[in-house]
């Protein structure tokens, strides 16, 4: 690119339009530069450092380099065109000049060769400060993105809030609701109780105690066991043939002053306290056991002899 670059030729010896940054051989050709500086020109230089952070090309990260010496040269206090705040930069120029190229030969086959051009460029970026009348727009959009960041958490709060209060809402409902039914729950209980106690109450009344006919039913078996032993009292049983011995009636008793048990075929004898008592016929009853051993009955001695 020949001729004057950025008006040079309309301005005056000694006046400087902005601070410029280079980047000298940069390997990378000047068509590949150009593609990702035609992106961040006039820019401001926040703007235009985001735009190349996030450029999928190798070659802006280079381009990123010369933008953040452009921006030290500016706010450097020993330069001639010092700013302060670099927020007030913005990218005046930006361009890529062929460099040098460097020339390779790749073998190939037959014994031929072809050329290899390494190319190479020169990146340069200027920045200047933005008039007034932008610093001024750029101000009055931060405040009222600012302004606007507010009002929209102050939104995101309120709405949060309400959210809040609705899920309240519904968990106090939802424990009214529980609670009604529990009383309901609990009235229904309290009637189904009354219910079956009035049943109960009824049947009661309509049908005999229980303890009491128990009560009857025990006394008159009593009654009946005083009879028989009264029965037993006056039935005269008939001596044996053995002293202190009588035999046993039909049902096979014997008198309450007799109470040991004979059994005329193993000629043994059983008091109230052997194991046999119970289960032994008696064909005679003794009054006392020497009678029954004077008799020639003997008792169980072992359990061998009782089997």
């Amino acid at each position: 690119m020949r001729g004057p670059k950025l008006n040079e030729g309309a301005t005056t010896i000694g006046e400087r339009h902005g601070t410029k940054a280079t980047a000298k051989y940069v390997r990378s050709s000047a068509y590949k530069a150009r593609v990702v500086l035609d992106l961040i020109r006039g820019l401001d230089v926040q703007r235009a450092d985001e735009v190349l952070q996030f450029t999928d090309r190798s070659i802006a990260r280079d381009v990123r380099k010369v933008l953040a010496s452009a921006v030290a040269n500016a706010t450097d206090a020993d330069s001639g065109a010092y700013i302060a705040d670099a927020d007030e930069l913005f990218v005046l120029a930006c361009f890529a000049d062929e460099g040098p190229t460097l020339r390779r030969f790749r073998p190939r086959a037959r014994g031929r060769a072809t050329r290899i051009r390494k190319r190479t460029c020169h990146i340069t970026i200027v920045l200047a400060r933005m008039s007034e009348d932008r610093i001024e727009v750029m101000q009055a959009r931060a405040e009222g993105a600012g302004a606007s960041a507010a009002a929209s958490r102050r939104a995101r709060v309120e709405r949060s809030r309400k959210r809040a209060e609705q899920a309240k809402a519904d968990v106090d409902a939802v424990d009214a609701d529980e609670a009604i039914e529990d009383a309901e729950d609990a009235a229904a209980a309290v009637d189904e109780a009354t219910e079956v106690q009035g049943v109960a109450d009824v049947t009661d009344e309509g049908e005999p105690d229980e303890g009491s006919a128990s009560d009857e039913s025990d006394g008159a078996s009593g009654q009946s066991e005083a009879e028989a032993s009264g029965d037993d009292q006056n039935v005269e049983f008939a001596p044996a043939e053995w002293a202190g011995s009588v035999q046993p009636d039909a049902d096979g008793n014997g008198p309450e002053s007799h109470p040991i048990k004979g059994n005329a075929e193993s000629m043994l004898y059983h008091t109230p306290d052997s194991r046999y008592y119970k289960v032994t016929k008696a064909e005679v009853w003794f009054d006392t056991a020497d009678n029954a051993e004077a008799a020639g009955f003997s008792k169980p001695g072992t359990t061998k002899d009782e089997d």
